[in-house]
């Protein structure tokens, strides 16, 4: 058997409400390849419902980790990935179907160390919207800093790149994609390559969280917002992301 060309990690908790929509997502997308070409990986953590079961039901490898952190999870799915292109999708999201021939044809150019790309809401508000325009506010002198749009997302590299970079910074409990993003385009910069973001391609993610704490309660919560941004905060990452689920 080939090796596969790409292979998707997908860290999850207790996600049995979203993993077959994003799996069902990648399969569509996975349409104009040979079966045989894509890898998908659920990096399960501290799975106390049917996300496992589901996954390996529909095809996908599992691998279970019980580790209260992220980036953790994100790189034990890593570590089983086979394919030459290594990308990472939240299971509470849904890849567009012409995701994976766009990644293919914007890193097979030469142009591009990897990247991000656009999200999506499942639905939308006026306080969602000005949610994410506060969020902005935090994220664009960043990206001031590093001269690029650090759009995470979904995030694709070649896994060769991955290893270079250390994999995500396990030392992180939050923005740790933000972190990635930032790395992965200094790698980008050593070599002569940008960091992209794709075009046509996008991702359908879940309000979950707005559905959750209020549409307006990153705005009327602000220091948790920035406490969340500074990526050490374990009591903000804890109320915000690891004891919040729904």
């Amino acid at each position: 058997m080939n090796a596969p060309i790409f292979s998707i990690v997908i860290p999850a908790h207790n996600e049995e409400k979203y993993i077959g929509k994003c799996i069902e997502a990648i399969r569509a997308a996975s349409a104009h390849f040979d079966k045989e070409a894509v890898q998908i990986i659920v990096s399960a953590n501290r799975c106390t419902d049917e996300t496992v079961a589901i996954s390996r039901r529909m095809g996908a490898e599992a691998c279970e980790n019980t580790v209260r952190c992220i980036s953790s999870v994100r790189n034990q799915g890593a570590a089983l990935a086979k394919g030459r292109i290594l990308i990472f999708i939240d299971a509470d999201s849904c890849m567009s179907e012409g995701s994976l021939t766009e990644i293919r044809e914007m890193l097979s150019s030469g142009e591009f160390i990897g990247g991000g790309t656009r999200a999506k809401f499942d639905r939308m508000s006026l306080g969602i919207i000005v949610s994410s325009a506060y969020i902005a506010t935090q994220i664009i002198p960043i990206m001031k800093k590093h001269k690029t749009a650090l759009m995470g997302g979904m995030f694709w590299c070649y896994r060769e790149d991955f290893k270079k970079l250390g994999g995500f910074d396990e030392s992180m409990v939050s923005v740790e994609d933000m972190d990635f993003a930032i790395r992965l385009k200094q790698l980008g910069d050593s070599c002569g390559k940008k960091y992209g973001v794709l075009k046509k391609s996008y991702i359908v993610t879940s309000s979950r969280k707005f559905d959750r704490f209020g549409d307006w309660y990153l705005v009327k919560n602000r220091s948790l917002t920035k406490a969340i941004f500074t990526g050490k905060d374990r009591e903000a990452a804890d109320k915000f992301y690891y004891n919040a689920r729904k």
